[in-house]
Parts: structure tokens; sequence; C-alpha cells
């Protein structure tokens, strides 16, 4: 029964490309948040709209380098947009990213260009690199910020579909490959967007809180509790979609049905049974549904919703895991599977992901340092309620 073709002993896809997924999810889903004060005007999550914008762009900066980790000869990702072949998935993201990291760097620039202009009123290094972000134009009035509002708002509308495509893109790539049973199907690219709002929303809980707490900021209440509210729903959508999927293979009861039911049962039992549906998916439903639905105090609603962001980073990482390599643990011939297991300190290893996945929250205490992500909770240096 355990038959495996000699090429595929070995899992080409590893770490990199697990984590690959898991970036662009952070980018997307944080955009989303930024866009639901600028363009559809939720105001409770006013304190971190920069924050969220600002970190879809950092996280959008190292969306790509797992992809480049993984290539034998880096140089050549730029072939894709040297020599366009149109009718390739792969260019197809090369011209998302490149017009989705342009849009949101504008967006960010028209959005903070104020406080860069008073930023370089100072002196030092950092006021002249200020000047020139502002292209050396100091001119900072009411009329220039309500028309860099509108303009930010108009960017943010269109960078919702740029955000989905972005990342939905990922699931198509897997979605399309009907070779694989474990990844062919039409959902795959729904539940990555979903799943990757979830990510977003997520990380934000989880950076804030942190932050909040080194600092010793108030955490906004309404702000958190909002978050908590979209997170639940996201959550509740993308697991839905995760469990139609399943029972889509059960149902249709083709040739790969019973190997795909012994994949579960075996190699993904612990990472996607256990700890993607049972613990990370079920303890943050209920756990968010009793915040949302019930009046808790700040202290214990705060612990449960920070727990909650935690426990569903885990998740949508296990479902990048599961998705990636799961699909490739299943033989060609659909009679046996391989294994894998990641290594430490190999190029695509476990200190590399973990490398990768700490850069961008160092970058973005750098883009603190020069432009305030919190510019609310600064005025204002009051004990956390926090975790």
């Amino acid at each position: 029964m355990n038959f495996v073709f000699p090429n595929e002993l070995h899992v080409t896809w590893t770490v990199m490309i697990v984590l690959y997924p898991y970036i662009t999810g952070l980018v997307a889903g944080a955009f989303i948040v930024s866009s639901l004060y600028h363009v559809f005007g939720c105001e409770e999550l006013k304190p971190i709209s920069r924050f969220s914008l600002a970190s879809a762009f950092v996280f959008l900066l190292f969306a790509t380098m797992p992809l480049l980790m993984h290539l034998g000869h880096a140089e050549r990702a730029f072939n894709i947009m040297l020599t366009p072949h149109f009718t390739s998935a792969m260019a197809g993201f090369g011209y998302i990213y490149s017009t989705y990291t342009i849009l949101v760097a504008l967006e960010i620039w028209f959005v903070m260009r104020s406080d860069l202009i008073r930023r370089t009123r100072d002196s030092g290094f950092l006021p002249w690199i200020c000047k020139v972000i502002v292209l050396f134009n100091y001119r900072d009035t009411p009329e220039t910020r309500n028309a860099d509002h509108r303009i930010a708002k108009v960017l943010a509308g269109v960078g919702i579909p740029l955000a989905c495509l972005l990342h939905g893109y990922v699931g198509f790539l897997f979605g399309s490959i009907k070779a694989n049973p474990w990844w062919a199907t039409p959902l795959m690219f729904v539940i990555f967007i979903f799943s990757a709002i979830v990510s977003g929303i997520s990380v934000l809980i989880f950076h804030y809180f942190i932050v909040s707490k080194i600092n010793r900021w108030k955490v906004d209440g309404p702000c958190v509790r909002s978050l908590a509210q979209y997170l639940w729903a996201f959550m509740i959508v993308a697991v839905a979609l995760e469990g139609m999927e399943l029972l889509s293979i059960i149902y249709e009861q083709t040739e790969a049905t019973d190997v795909l039911s012994l994949l579960i049962r075996t190699k993904l039992f612990w990472s996607y049974v256990v700890l993607q549906f049972f613990i990370c998916s079920l303890v943050p439903f209920f756990m968010l549904g009793i915040t949302s639905l019930f009046k808790l105090s700040d202290r214990i609603a705060f612990k449960m919703i920070w727990v909650s962001s935690c426990l569903l980073l885990a998740q949508v990482l296990l479902m990048r895991w599961n998705v990636v390599i799961g699909g490739q643990l299943l033989s060609k011939s659909l009679r046996g599977f391989t294994s894998y297991m990641p290594g430490i300190w190999e190029k695509e290893g476990l200190i590399t992901a973990g490398v990768i996945l700490t850069l961008p929250f160092v970058i973005l205490y750098v883009f603190h340092c020069i432009v305030s992500l919190f510019p609310d909770a600064e005025k204002e240096s009051l004990p956390t309620h926090g975790v």
C-alpha cells in the first residue's frame, strides 16, 4: 500500500513556502482593518488604523523573502517582470505585488504627510530623511490635509480588491493543481482570503497589547472589542469554509477519498484535527463568542481576546502547514505517503523562518521612531488593563 515514486520521497516546498502565504495573509488582513476605518468609517478602529496600515506595508516588504530564500538563484526572480508572460500565474503575482506595494506606499504617504512635515522641523538625521520623503514640500494646511484624506480614502478603496487578489492568488495556485486531490478545490482561494483576514486582525491585536504593555499605555476598550467582534465573524466564516471543503471531499467519494481520509487520520491527525480544529479553532470560537455576547470586565475580556488572537495566529499557520506540507505527503499514485521534518539551522529551516517573521516587527519599531503609529495613545500614559 505504501508506494511512493522516487521523485516524491523528498518534500520540495518546505517551511519557506509555508511562511510565504502566511506573511501575505498578514498583509491582506492588516490592510482590511485599515480600510474599515479609512473607507467604511469605523471610528472605533481609529486608534489602530495607522498601525494596521504600517503593518500591512512592512509585512508586504518581507512577503517575497521566503520565496527568494527558496530559490536557488534569487536574482532570476526579476525575469518574471522583465520578460512578462501573461498566462503565468507566478508572473501575475509579480504584477499584483508590485501594484499593491506602490498603492500601500502612496496611501501611507498621504495619511502621514502632515506628521512627516512636522518632523522635518526638528534637527538631526531622521528629520532630514522626512524632508526627502515629503519631497521637500512643507505645505501643511487644512486644505492639503483634506485633500490627503480624500486621496488616501480612494487608495484604500482600490486596495481592498488588490489585497484580496494578492492573497487569493496563493489559494488559486494550490487549488488549480488538479494532480493533487488535497489541493484541487475551488474553495481554496476563498479559504485563503478569509483566513488571511483572521491572521491579520489577530496579529494587530497581539502586537497592540504587547506595545501597550511595554509603554504603559491605556488599551482602547472599544477598539479592542470591535476588533474582537470582527475577528470572531471572519474566523467563523474561515473555519466553516474549511469544514465545507472537508465535507465536500467526503461526500464526493472519489478514488482519492480513502487515501485522503487516511492522510488525515495518520500523517495530519495532530496538526490538522487536534491542533488546527479542536484547540486553535474551537477554543477561540468560544472565547471570542463570550467576549462579544456577554459584558465582561475589561481585564478578563482583554485576556481572553489576546489569548484568542495568539491561538488564531497559530491556527492559520497550521492551516498553511497542513495545506502546503500535507499536500506533498501524498503520493501521486494515491497508494502511499512520504514524511517531512523541518530542519533547524538549514537555509530553509526553522531559525531562518523565525528571523524572517521577527524582522517586520523590528522595522515597525523603526517606522514608529520616524512617525508615531499610536499618536492618540502617546498623549496619555496610563496603566493598561491589558495582559
